[in-house]
């Protein structure tokens, strides 16, 4: 696994997963939480998927430590204008 810093936070068609494994990361990766992916086809080659997380590093996981969730719609506007947000401390 690589951690590198991507571009593009933008998507237009936005992707979620679901983390299902975390080892060696349970700090910064919480199971059974939701995740966007961020594109990233080089890191797709690689077997890895690029996603957004609160750290602002957008880092690298093995792509089977996720499954893709295929959500209706009005989820996806409503889970993207929510991470629009500002984070409240």
């Amino acid at each position: 696994m690589s951690i590198r810093k991507a571009s593009a936070r933008c998507t237009p068609a936005a992707r979620f997963v679901v983390c299902v494994e975390n080892a060696g990361y349970p700090a910064s990766l919480k199971l059974h939480k939701l995740y966007r992916v961020l594109p990233d086809a080089g890191a797709a080659k690689d077997g890895d998927i690029r996603i957004a997380d609160e750290s602002d590093d957008d880092p690298l996981y093995p792509a089977d430590w996720f499954v893709a969730l295929d959500l209706p719609q009005r989820v996806k506007t409503s889970l993207l204008r929510r991470l629009a947000q500002p984070q409240s401390a």
